[in-house]
């Protein structure tokens, strides 16, 4: 038997590179997976396909947070409640500080840090009756601070952060581990979009700042989630691990 049998897991932005790897992962692992993804998202119905048994997604725009709470709220309900949430899903853009709008800093810190106050909020009473749950939130190397043209999704990815350590608290006496993951730069479908023509250069760049000397895959990522959402865990809260290669 997987250590993960019968648990449900509802996990955002599952059609990205991190987040297929997560599905795959802990799918094998004999959990029962609910993606959260944007409505109308091409292929989506063959992505789900390709990943394997006990996944499917829910189409669901977390830009409408009051959706966002409805919908969630009616899936918990549906599945008997979830016992596992991930809150991977994240926009990113980067360009010069002075190009943001307000409106476009405003979208970041909604989809990445408001939506996951929103989910965990729809998720959490079934824990709490349950008197268990993982709760898992993404940050990001870019928290230290060293990387250029990312100022709303750093500020989004700090409110995760702390997001972490004070859910951690008021949720543990029941039952409830909250930890984050901070990823450095990994192999993915965002960078390809985001670098382009400037993919090479971006490659030697992180190799040279990381103290690994090998770039990091989703996978690898997947198994750091694994372990946070199994029984090995249970006696880590509020934590933020770095998955950056020694950077």
């Amino acid at each position: 038997m997987t250590d993960l049998q019968n648990r449900k897991v509802l996990l955002t932005g599952g059609f990205g590179s991190l987040g297929r790897a997560q599905a795959v992962k802990l799918s094998k692992e004999g959990a029962t997976i609910i993606i959260l993804e944007r409505p109308n998202f091409e292929n989506a119905d063959e992505i789900v396909k390709n990943l394997g048994s006990n996944i499917d997604y829910f189409g669901c725009d977390l830009n409408n947070l009051e959706n966002v709470l409805s919908c969630v709220s009616e899936l918990s309900d549906s599945v008997g409640g979830f016992d596992i949430l991930i809150n991977n899903a994240a926009l990113i853009i980067n360009k010069p500080f002075e190009e943001f709008s307000l409106q476009e800093y405003e979208d970041q810190i909604r989809i990445n840090s408001s939506a996951a106050f929103t989910l965990i909020g729809a998720c959490a009473p079934a824990m709490k009756t349950k008197k268990y749950g993982k709760i898992i939130n993404f940050t990001s190397l870019t928290l230290n601070g060293h990387w250029d043209g990312y100022v709303p999704y750093v500020a989004s990815k700090g409110a995760m952060l702390g997001l972490t350590k004070s859910l951690a608290r008021e949720l543990g006496s029941f039952g409830i581990n909250v930890n984050s993951v901070a990823p450095g730069a990994v192999v993915s479908d965002a960078e390809e979009r985001i670098f382009g023509d400037k993919l090479e250069e971006y490659n030697d760049w992180i190799l040279d700042r990381q103290s690994l000397k090998s770039r990091i895959q989703p996978e690898q990522v997947a198994d750091l989630v694994h372990f946070l959402v199994s029984p090995a865990a249970n006696m880590i809260s509020g934590q933020n691990f770095a998955i950056d290669g020694g950077w």
